[in-house]
């Protein structure tokens, strides 16, 4: 089995698990096999000394298939 890691970033203004659930379902349209997800980075997003939202960096992987030529 070959795997491909890439980075993904997800942004919600109610939590840290929306942010990863949107990331995740946005990526899962066009890639299949994802296998897991490590959040990399958590960042409180800050507008006038409030937080206003979540922004989480994850590193996701995913199963390489094989396709033969048609």
């Amino acid at each position: 089995m070959v795997e491909k890691i890439i980075d993904l970033t997800g942004t919600s203004t109610t939590s840290i698990e929306d942010a990863v659930s949107l990331a995740i379902s946005r990526a899962a349209v066009t890639i299949s096999g994802i296998r897991d997800a490590v959040i990399t980075e958590t960042r409180a997003l800050v507008e006038d000394g409030r937080v206003t939202g979540w922004k989480v960096t994850l590193r996701v992987t995913f199963e390489i298939k094989d396709r033969l030529h048609e």
